[in-house]
């Protein structure tokens, strides 16, 4: 049957769900090698989210376990990257600091997570109503730019790294990092933007569930 099949793009996210605790412990690893390996795994899992999304449209490969897993992994992708961050940036160096930002504030974690856990129980709560949510435009550019910024974080830290042992103080690597460091700070703020603002607009989107009147 359609929904039971073992199809590439379901082992491809198995696959995925499977790098996510790697990824975790490589992330929060202090060594600079660990720490690329982190990067250049998160970097293959988040292509393999787009990979194994077009192979089921493309080859008409879209299965019920598929829809069950794909969430998930991209949950638990989440949870290898923002936790560590939170983990990293709250130890006594200054290096672990995420540019602009600091310490990870702790409600920058209950935003993320609190917009997952809501919106994964309003869609259970549809789905009882006889109505199933799918993946809308705002919830998509919210997760791309999480994965950009925990992809442009995960790279930050090993390259500081790097310049710090190597002794890099040349206008280059200041340029580049107040380059990378910017860009690191701005996706972040983008990213809990979109994520309130993808959490209202599947609510006024399905407010006839939600009950919310016009």
């Amino acid at each position: 049957m359609p929904g039971s099949r073992v199809t590439l793009p379901n082992v491809i996210t198995v696959v995925r769900i499977a790098a996510c605790p790697v990824i975790f412990f490589l992330a929060i690893a202090p060594g600079i090698g660990l720490r690329l390996w982190a990067f250049g795994l998160f970097v293959a899992a988040a292509l393999s989210d787009i990979w194994d999304g077009y192979l089921a449209r493309r080859y008409d490969l879209i299965t019920d376990m598929g829809k069950l897993l794909d969430p998930i992994a991209d949950k638990l992708l989440l949870v290898a990257t923002f936790v560590p961050f939170y983990l990293i940036s709250h130890r006594a160096s200054d290096a672990d600091l995420i540019p602009w930002w600091g310490a990870m504030p702790i409600w920058v974690i209950v935003v993320i997570f609190g917009r997952e856990l809501f919106i994964t129980l309003f869609r259970g709560y549809a789905v009882r109503c006889g109505v199933v949510i799918p993946a809308g435009a705002s919830g998509k550019r919210k997760t791309l730019f999480q994965l950009v910024f925990a992809g442009s974080l995960l790279l930050w830290y090993p390259l500081r790294a790097i310049a710090e042992d190597r002794a890099w103080n040349g206008t280059l690597w200041s340029f580049w990092a107040q380059l990378h460091g910017g860009w690191v700070a701005v996706t972040l703020a983008i990213a809990i933007v979109l994520t309130v603002y993808s959490m209202m607009d599947y609510l006024w989107s399905y407010r006839s569930v939600a009950g919310i009147r016009n």
